[in-house]
């Protein structure tokens, strides 16, 4: 009985590892764009302002987030109806043509306007791949949890982001460290993107040998599994839920590209302090999120949803700002990492219980796609354009803490949301109860 225990345990853990593996490639991605957003500026985008370069740096970032509704939509559909296996395998290939894009594309200087507009398609490819990755991992962790763990499981949807969000930040002191800041800009910043390609292998590798979930195998015999036009009719019919789930997401995704994707361009930019600097409390708030995701969401398993995402939702409405405002009054190293790791600290504490209750309160038939549509959404509208509304509004009030804004913004729109979404009783009444079980 041990035996089998044990041997059960390991199943659940590489079942975990399986599935997270392309979540880490698709966000690691994604975040590489981000950290150099201002040598691909003056790659793609030449001008004769460095803030107008970096500014269509992250326009083109925040493009990739446009297609993740689209892709919520389409490949959701596809993942509810053929399955969360096959589905997580097409977007791991999508992610990858996109990723090689980008790597390989030639500079403006070499083929003019065409650069940034085949920088653009491959924007593009990855947000439409992505727009349903976070939502396929996070139902199918949620359908492979134990009684009682759920939380705990999906939690490492966003655990696996943040082993992407330390291996970029490891490899860019690596780099900064080899390499000086002219070749970074010239060319070494295609370093990090052919990484990503060289991983694809071994992530397919992995997904390959990923079984299908029970529950989604008993619906898929079931007489009234629904087609994916049904799906996208049940997605309209459930509106609702899926702006509410939006609200809630709108917390995390600006929070989290704010820590994580804007940091790198956020300390040296804008508080002038070096490359390394920043990449290292890049590295430090992935080792902070890595850490209180798990327990939050473990949290969360015990005490239920709504304590957590009322509590941290308050929390960084009334904190941001003086935070920043602190920082930005005398810029270091010391503060910036003191800032960001209590940031993290908010953002890693909301979203334990946030992600795990996006998938309890979507109805089960559409459970990927209303997910994806819901989390793409508010990713597509407010986070994928932090880096660039952040900018954008340093540079229009000449105000370094501005962003706190930004961030207060968010946390109303996770306040709200929890309070609608429990007063509706969208979230089963049963998540708490069942939580405290054994």
């Amino acid at each position: 009985m041990a035996m089998s225990a044990s041997s059960q345990r390991q199943s659940q853990i590489w079942s975990v590892v399986r599935v997270s593996s392309g979540n880490f490639l698709e966000m690691y991605d994604f975040f590489v764009f981000g950290y150099y957003a201002a040598a691909i500026g003056k790659a793609f985008f030449p001008s004769g302002s460095e803030f107008a370069q970096l500014m269509a740096a992250f326009m083109t970032f925040g493009a990739g987030f446009l297609m993740r509704p689209l892709g919520a939509i389409v490949l959701g559909s596809y993942i509810d109806h053929h399955g969360r296996r096959a589905g997580l395998l097409l977007t791991l290939m999508l992610m990858a043509f996109g990723t090689l894009t980008i790597a390989l594309a030639p500079t403006y200087a070499s083929i003019g306007i065409l650069a940034p507009i085949i920088v653009v398609i491959g924007r593009l490819v990855q947000g439409f791949s992505a727009g349903v990755e976070l939502g396929g991992v996070s139902v199918y962790l949620s359908e492979i949890a134990t009684p009682g763990n759920k939380g705990f499981y999906v939690s490492w949807q966003s655990g696996s982001q943040q082993v992407a969000v330390i291996f970029v930040a490891l490899l860019g002191v690596w780099l900064a460290t080899i390499l000086p800041p002219e070749t970074m800009t010239e060319w070494g910043w295609r370093i990090p993107f052919l990484v990503g390609c060289l991983i694809v292998p071994l992530i397919f590798l992995l997904r390959r040998s990923m079984q299908e979930t029970e529950e989604f195998a008993e619906r898929k015999r079931s007489a009234s599994h629904p087609t994916p036009g049904q799906i996208i009719r049940m997605l309209a019919t459930h509106w609702q839920t899926v702006l509410v789930g939006m609200l809630l997401v709108t917390m995390t995704t600006v929070s989290f590209y704010f820590i994580t994707a804007y940091t790198p361009t956020f300390g040296k930019e804008v508080l002038k302090l070096s490359s390394i600097d920043s990449l290292l409390v890049t590295l430090c708030v992935g080792v902070s999120n890595l850490f209180w995701l798990p327990v939050m969401g473990a949290l969360s398993d015990r005490v239920g949803r709504k304590p957590l995402l009322i509590a941290f939702t308050a929390l960084l409405f009334v904190s941001a700002y003086p935070a920043l405002s602190w920082l930005v009054s005398q810029p270091s190293f010391a503060r910036l990492l003191m800032v960001e790791l209590w940031l993290s600290f908010i953002y890693a504490s909301y979203n334990g219980a946030m992600v795990v209750a996006l998938t309890e309160i979507i109805p089960v038939e559409l459970r990927t796609t209303g997910f994806s549509v819901a989390y793409s959404l508010a990713t597509a509208l407010f986070g994928g354009f932090t880096p660039a509304v952040s900018t954008y509004l340093i540079e229009a009030t000449g105000n370094r803490a501005v962003a706190g804004l930004w961030l207060m913004f968010a946390a109303a729109c996770g306040f709200v949301a929890t309070l609608i979404a429990y007063r509706r009783r969208s979230v089963p009444t049963s998540v708490v109860s069942a939580a405290a079980s054994p």
